[in-house]
């Protein structure tokens, strides 16, 4: 009973969180040293969503990577990059979390020319998957033709992975039909029968089998989506250009601090409740993907190879094209 008091308690506090958006700042870290190395920037204020993918940012605000470099920086929570990208394209957000599906299909719409600085987080098992309630018919990938799904957003990641996991078992695009309901609602929906399965993520898979006594029915990061790259830390083409060696300074900073979530979960387990309001308890048993120590245009071009594949995109698009590069 306790346990069910708590994962339902994490997701209000992260139901809460995600509404955050656009409010006011997060964290500040401490200014650093004045002007180091000529950067041409040297506050900075990032678009933080409250997912563990976002903790290696926190992570080197702790540890003081971002001073070092001569860097402060303020963050302030966002959902995703669209509804605030007319403050990215003024400089009012310089740096943001974003999915590669975001990154991909903004660039491919022509709003914005965007840039990834560092890799967040890898698929992982276990991460996301499609989800049933326990006595729900559907006993196995194929059962869910002519059937609804939820998904939290439409022509994004949820979608592109279930769609290349019905591929492999057969089952055309039109095969389904994808709902966008908020992670909050599928539970009840699910309950309902309004939809008959969920896409759903962490801590929401726990909360589905803790409440529900639901199943997981696809692992969607498998076989074909297994390791995606899932997010990462993005700027403007054109911000890149202005601040290059702000840029690389991020880079480092950030970098540094993604070797330490990649190694470290007590560390990852400690910061995570301090900006999603997931409880530690549950921050602790939470599945969660591999943090990368590298950004790969080969991994990335899955993604977008994907996108195309399911006419999510317009064209078809070169990775190469949206990886900034490296620190010197």
């Amino acid at each position: 009973m306790r346990t069910r008091r708590v994962v339902r308690n994490s997701l209000i506090g992260l139901t809460a969180a995600l509404t955050l958006a656009a409010c006011g700042g997060s964290g500040t870290e401490a200014a650093g040293p004045a002007n180091p190395g000529g950067l041409e920037k040297t506050e900075l204020t990032v678009g933080v969503v409250p997912v563990p993918s976002s903790a290696p940012l926190f992570i080197a605000q702790e540890k003081g990577f971002f001073k070092a470099e001569g860097l402060t920086v303020k963050t302030e929570t966002i959902q995703a990059p669209q509804p605030v990208m007319p403050r990215i394209l003024n400089g009012g957000i310089d740096a943001f979390l974003t999915s590669y599906v975001s990154l991909i299909t903004i660039s491919d719409s022509g709003v914005a020319k965007l840039k990834m600085l560092a890799e967040s987080q890898q698929g992982a098992p276990g991460v996301n998957g499609v989800v049933v309630t326990k006595d729900s018919p559907i006993r196995e990938p194929k059962d869910l033709k002519g059937k609804k799904i939820a998904v939290n957003v439409l022509k994004a990641l949820g979608e592109v992975t279930v769609r290349a996991q019905l591929k492999a078992e057969g089952l055309a695009p039109g095969d389904v039909t994808f709902v966008p309901v908020p992670f909050a609602e599928q539970l009840n929906q699910l309950k309902a029968g309004t939809v008959d399965a969920a896409w759903l993520t962490e801590p929401y898979i726990s909360a589905a089998k803790k409440d529900l006594g639901g199943r997981l029915l696809i692992d969607t990061l498998s076989g074909p989506a297994e390791g995606l790259p899932l997010d990462g830390w993005a700027t403007t083409a054109d911000w890149v250009s202005k601040y290059p060696k702000t840029a690389a300074a991020f880079q480092r900073a950030i970098g540094k601090a993604q070797q330490i979530a990649a190694s470290d979960r007590q560390e990852l387990d400690k910061v995570i409740p301090t900006f999603t309001r997931i409880p530690a308890e549950v921050a602790s048993t939470m599945t969660m993907g591999t943090f990368s120590t590298s950004l790969d245009p080969a991994r990335i071009q899955r993604v977008a190879d994907l996108l195309s594949e399911f006419q999510i995109t317009k064209s078809k698009i070169d990775a190469t094209a949206l990886v900034a590069a490296t620190p010197r």
